[in-house]
């Protein structure tokens, strides 16, 4: 697996970009007026400006239908024009910021309770358009590509664009603040949300193909048509028709109305394979993890973090609460975790002090974390994690999803349900179990005394639960670390002075017979007061 020249934001663009300069186009979108800002304008009800198809009967089944018999035709690849791609590979990043969108063209625009809809103008990293249509009972009109809707201001002009342009994507923004958006999907199946914290970090796919396998063979399959019906509470129906060489898809995204606390989307997936898929990936999520206080003596930036999130977090089967803190590793990493009937799993960002990261341009303390909650039984599998080297944090370099053994047949059908919670913590139903905030790793031996030549030292800081109930001179807390391949010494604990959470604190001395895997966590006398945080051993040189 090579290096992904992809930032999350520019893998969402499908475009090898820099994060930074993403975080750009999103400005420039607002700017620009693709997402509308300011005072508006009042406008007669409704949302008629755009011109709109004839109506025909639409539900959710006819898009499996579709999706079904898709699949039994040979794959076609989209078709773009060598006249609109020659014009989209100028749309840059500084070309973007001057194209407007016209806000009175917006789905739903000024209608209350209905989150308006403003389109994607097609990009340099989005040169296949997607069809987008509406839907009020029961009927779908498509919203047909109006190049009116758009005004360029710089070396691009409006007479520049070929006549076969189309969509690029859409967001959906706050019915009430036209200046904010909180979901955005452009870019093969690929989509966002802005979280509870207004930040846009992490993406989500609506599938993973052949990920992390050593012959290159991973494909990203694409939205190619969306349905929209907005809830008047606010909420969102998405439907949309996947397509990709190996498979063809279904997929349903029920958004509640965004609040503080998270954002709820409930996701039903159906898929199709055209011919046999050896792993397939399900809820995948794709981050950027540069380095923490994990790895802080290999970063060369002036900032003390960069991350979108720092961990994954597992909720087995069994009830067991994993904690595997995001690693950039020397070489490609893949790491699983087997399990049957999993509760849960996420990419999460519990770090949440801006002091950690001092970045006010794209705020890493403010990025959502994603928690994937299965509906129904998911039976046997594994949550895999894909760790790639990066030496910038323009790179998206993590991917967790949930995925099994088998290899899919072509011909087969699947079928998943979950829930995505967008949140602004880095917890999901572990109020009551104490948690890893911290991981940060050192020179093994004791301060003051020669240090051994081989041995890294590891400090685990974990809160909440049960843990302020306990004071270190109580003596009822006690480390429970072990390790495969390595010894484990000078494993201690205790109540970090004038704070509520506590420190576990071991050295670890690899034998040189293989991978060492990390576990710890911290108990009272048998039973485990928190969630047990895993890692795989990483070498350092001090």
């Amino acid at each position: 697996m090579t290096k992904r020249n992809f930032a999350g934001e520019g893998r969402l663009m499908g475009v090898n970009m820099g994060r930074r300069k993403f975080m750009g186009y999103v400005s420039a979108a607002v700017v620009a007026g693709l997402i509308p800002g300011g005072v508006p304008r009042a406008f007669a009800a409704g949302d008629k400006s755009l011109p709109r198809g004839e109506k025909k009967p639409f539900s959710f089944e006819g898009v499996i239908g579709w999706a079904r018999e898709q699949a039994k035709q040979p794959y076609q690849p989209p078709v773009v024009s060598d006249a609109l791609k020659n014009v989209l590979s100028r749309v840059d990043y500084d070309a973007y910021q001057q194209i407007r969108f016209d806000t009175e063209k917006s789905l739903w625009w000024n209608q209350d309770g209905v989150p308006p809809i403003a389109p994607f103008h097609q990009n340099r990293g989005t040169q296949e358009k997607v069809r987008i249509y509406t839907v009020e009972d029961g009927q779908a009109q498509e919203v047909e590509y109006d190049p009116s809707a758009f005004t360029y201001k710089g070396d691009i002009q409006a007479g520049d664009i070929p006549g076969d342009a189309g969509w690029g994507g859409f967001r959906a923004l706050y019915d009430k603040d036209h200046s904010r958006d909180w979901l955005a999907f452009m870019g093969a199946s690929y989509f966002r949300s802005a979280g509870p914290l207004d930040q846009y970090g992490l993406s989500a796919r609506a599938v993973a193909v052949n990920t992390a396998l050593e012959d290159g063979s991973e494909e990203f399959p694409r939205f190619t048509e969306f349905w929209l019906e907005p809830t008047h509470d606010g909420g969102l129906h998405i439907y949309a028709l996947l397509d990709g060489p190996s498979l063809t898809g279904a997929v349903q995204i029920v958004c509640q109305k965004p609040n503080d606390k998270d954002i709820v989307m409930d996701v039903t997936v159906r898929f199709f394979t055209r011919q046999a898929i050896r792993r397939l990936g399900i809820a995948p999520l794709t981050s950027m993890f540069w380095f923490s206080e994990i790895n802080r003596d290999e970063a060369v930036d002036w900032r003390p973090e960069i991350h979108d999130n720092d961990g994954l977090a597992i909720w087995t089967g069994a009830g067991e609460r994993l904690w595997r803190p995001l690693d950039n590793p020397k070489h490609t990493r893949t790491s699983s975790f087997v399990d049957q009937s999993p509760k849960g799993f996420g990419l999460m960002q519990r770090d949440r002090s801006f002091a950690n990261y001092e970045d006010d341009g794209v705020f890493y303390d403010r990025r959502p974390s994603l928690w994937i909650e299965p509906k129904g039984d998911w039976n046997k599998g594994m949550v895999q994690l894909l760790e790639i080297p990066t030496d910038d944090e323009i790179h998206d370099n993590i991917v967790a999803y949930w995925t099994t053994d088998e290899e899919v047949p072509a011909g087969e059908e699947r079928a998943y349900q979950y829930r995505m919670h967008w949140m602004a913590d880095g917890l999901f139903g572990a109020v009551n179990v104490g948690h890893a905030i911290a991981s940060r790793t050192g020179r093994a031996g004791v301060p003051g005394q020669k240090r051994p030549d081989k041995g890294l030292k590891y400090a685990i800081d974990f809160a909440g639960g049960e843990l302020a109930n306990f004071k270190t001179e109580d003596k009822k807390i006690s480390p429970d670390v072990s390790a495969s391949n390595a010894a484990i010494q000078n494993a201690y604990c205790l109540r970090v002075v004038g704070q509520d959470y506590w420190r576990l604190v071991f050295d670890v001395f690899p034998d040189g017979n293989g991978p060492v895997n990390l576990r710890a966590a911290l108990k009272e006398g048998d039973r485990l007061l928190t969630e047990s945080w895993v890692f795989e051993h990483r070498e350092h040189q001090f």
